[in-house]
């Protein structure tokens, strides 16, 4: 092993805490060791700041005094649903060694590539696809603000963007604040006889900070001020050109397919996209705007995932700040909570996300939800609605599950769950009702980016050999496959749940599954495991004593992913393992009406479903059940994050209990005694 000082990674100091405490830092700048903050003792080889800004102004002359690379961060163009202050880390940095992307005063890196970089084929192709998927997802830098349709006008309008004082892009984009003045004069001479929009930060009108064309706007009869938090996407649905000096708006305008005129010299002006009242000698290259876009998003930009803190891709990053903008958006609102045990109430609420509110009331008598709240209740709490006061029965109910891809241990010793699925209309498991799941399924248009992404979560939790609840077995053999027989599992169920009440009407004990199981292949080897729960003692559904003697085996210390490689077949009442099955290519016989069942994937020896007529690819199932109905949460920022991210958290934590097993478990296996003897089975 080369242990000179060239072999080693390079050591950066960061000229501030905040830049130490990024999630993604390391992600992002793999080929340094580590960040420090900067003292004066470090010989570091490296110094890290924000961009130009002034607190970076003493990290600069620190790197210049020293002989030092300075390198400049800013966060990416595609930062996050929610803002920095809120507690939102960034999705995204630039790295930029030359000079920073908003600073025209001199070069940058991405100007020199966006002048002379030469883009292949595939590179545009995956730009447009970003692009489109961007416009598809109407994402911004930002992505908390509400879409708000703004009213119709019979006169054209134009949009005109402020910026608040002491933006470091407007002085270093060959501007300053009396261009804001001019600008908008400007924009009232081009356009006539068009409505002048000019968009205000909140903070400004607020008197937070300081703008520019508050005044301005407020004396002129053709201009409205816009001051509230909206998507910048909403104003491109109304304008067709847009007025800006720097701000990075004018760029998402140009996705949108806006006109757009620069009052300075942002990094996107100078290409020919835009209409220019500054010059900059260094640009003088035509560049259309899928390459102006692959500079941008793809080369100068670097992507991570801020919760697992891994890198990633623009396109990864898309999906999961999309995925928390749907979210967000269809849970916003008021809450009352109905029957929630402490230990739920502990968590639920962070699944309905930052937009909700929920209160809780632990008596179903006493609910009285207000006129604007929806009610929250457990799904298998069958007495909550029914004991819900009448002031309280018209009010729409939504019902609250544990997810697909839900921890690393079980429900029942009290594990926190990563995954829940909240449903407007029934639950997936109840097949006597429609729910959310099986309208989704039946109707919903699945586009081919989705079913990619589908197609690659499903790979992933086939390798990794995740399933619901993901208990440890190491240590524990898999059974051997015997070359002369063909392989049955059959999966035990808690006989008491909910989904074997709901969704097996005619077969309702595991006694039932086996004898059926066996009779239809009574030479084949049959592999018994029960439930989980069953095993623990925490619920019921032993088999009787004479059904012992249908089955060839029983495996209780092995996960369900590994019996499934043994497995030619698996037979079930309505088990999440016959979905676990079909995801690893496993023929699956079902004798209830599972979620899964009636889609075309599974052989159904139980009831059918009418409603369920649509034929679905198995990338379609995954699409729907594990991406677009469940929610997932990551448990340390308590945000909402999505399936792919909660798989990476998911193998981390089965790493890590590979080798912390027992310390690990102790809790839980004091609280089963616990919950054993004193509270008993249900």
């Amino acid at each position: 092993m080369d242990n000179s000082p060239r072999a080693r990674r390079p050591l950066a100091v960061c000229a501030n805490r905040s830049i130490s405490q990024l999630a993604i830092l390391a992600a992002c700048l793999s080929d340094y060791q580590g960040f420090t903050a900067m003292k004066p003792w470090h010989r570091p080889d490296a110094i890290l700041g924000w961009g130009r800004k002034p607190t970076s102004r003493k990290a600069r002359q620190q790197a210049k005094r020293r002989d030092l690379p300075y390198i400049a961060l800013e966060d990416g163009f595609l930062r996050s649903w929610g803002l920095g202050v809120s507690g939102y880390q960034p999705h995204s940095l630039v790295v930029d060694t030359v000079g920073i992307y908003y600073d025209a005063t001199r070069p940058s890196e991405l100007e020199q590539v966006i002048s002379s970089a030469t883009f292949s084929t595939q590179e545009l192709e995956r730009a447009k696809n970003c692009m489109a998927l961007l416009r598809h997802y109407r994402l911004s830098k930002y992505n908390h603000a509400p879409e708000r349709p703004l009213p119709h006008s019979p006169r054209p309008q134009v949009l005109v963007v402020d910026q608040t004082a002491g933006d470091a892009s407007i002085k270093y984009g060959l501007a300053d604040a009396e261009r804001f003045q001019q600008m908008l004069d400007a924009a009232l001479e081009q356009h006539p006889d068009a409505d002048i929009l000019v968009k205000i930060h909140p903070d400004v009108v607020s008197g937070h900070k300081q703008g520019h064309l508050l005044k301005a706007a407020r004396m002129h009869p053709r201009c409205q001020l816009i001051a509230e938090d909206i998507s910048p996407w909403s104003l491109f649905d109304a304008v067709d050109s847009v007025h800006v000096v720097t701000s990075q708006l004018g760029f998402e305008a140009l996705l949108a397919g806006c006109q757009v005129v620069c009052h300075g010299m942002p990094f996107y002006a100078g290409w020919g996209l835009t209409q220019d009242h500054v010059s900059c000698s260094r640009r003088g290259v035509t560049r259309r705007l899928d390459e102006v876009f692959a500079a941008t998003y793809l080369r100068y930009c670097r992507y991570a995932n801020p919760y697992t803190g891994r890198a990633s891709s623009l396109e990864a990053t898309i999906d999961l700040i999309s995925d928390q903008k749907r979210r967000y958006t269809q849970l916003a609102g008021n809450w009352l909570g109905v029957g929630f045990s402490r230990w739920k109430r502990r968590f639920v609420g962070d699944f309905l996300g930052e937009l909700a509110h929920l209160r809780h009331q632990a008596q179903p008598a006493q609910a009285l939800p207000t006129p604007s709240e929806k009610l929250l209740v457990w799904s298998s709490q069958q007495d909550t609605v029914k004991h819900l006061p009448a002031a309280a029965r018209d009010t729409p109910v939504w019902r609250m599950e544990d997810g697909f891809i839900r921890s690393v241990g079980l429900g029942v010793d009290l594990v926190k769950p990563l995954s829940l699925v909240v449903d407007s209309c029934g639950i997936h498991y109840d097949p006597e009702h429609p729910s959310d799941l099986e309208q989704l399924l039946a109707n919903h248009d699945f586009p081919p980016h989705l079913l990619e992404r589908a197609k690659r979560l499903r790979e992933r939790l086939v390798e990794s050999g995740l399933s619901k609840y993901n208990i440890n077995s190491a240590g524990h053999s898999r059974p051997r496959r015997r070359n002369d027989q063909r392989t049955l599992l059959v999966i035990g169920q808690v006989e008491t749940d909910a989904s074997v009440r709901h969704g097996s009407p005619w077969f309702t004990t595991n006694s039932e599954l086996l004898s059926q199981a066996r009779a239809a292949a009574p030479d084949a080897w049959l592999i018994y495991k029960p439930h989980p729960d069953v095993v623990s003692g925490a619920r019921l559904g032993s088999l009787e004593t004479d059904s012992e003697a249908l089955y060839d085996e029983c495996i209780t210390d092995v996960s369900i992913t590994d019996l499934l490689l043994e497995a030619d077949e698996l037979h079930t009442l309505c088990s999440l393992a016959g979905f676990e099955a079909l995801l690893r290519g496993c023929h699956v016989v079902t004798y209830g009406t599972p979620f899964y069942a009636g889609w075309g994937l599974t052989e159904e020896r139980g009831p059918c479903c009418p409603r369920r007529q649509r034929k679905l690819s198995l990338d379609e199932l995954v699409a729907g059940c594990l991406i677009l109905y469940p929610l997932y949460v990551d448990p340390y920022s308590h945000q909402v994050v999505n399936a792919e991210t909660v798989t990476e958290m998911v193998i981390h934590s089965m790493m890590q209990s590979n080798t912390q097993h027992t310390l690990r478990h102790l809790p839980h296996s004091l609280y089963r005694w616990y919950r054993n003897t004193f509270i008993g089975r249900h």
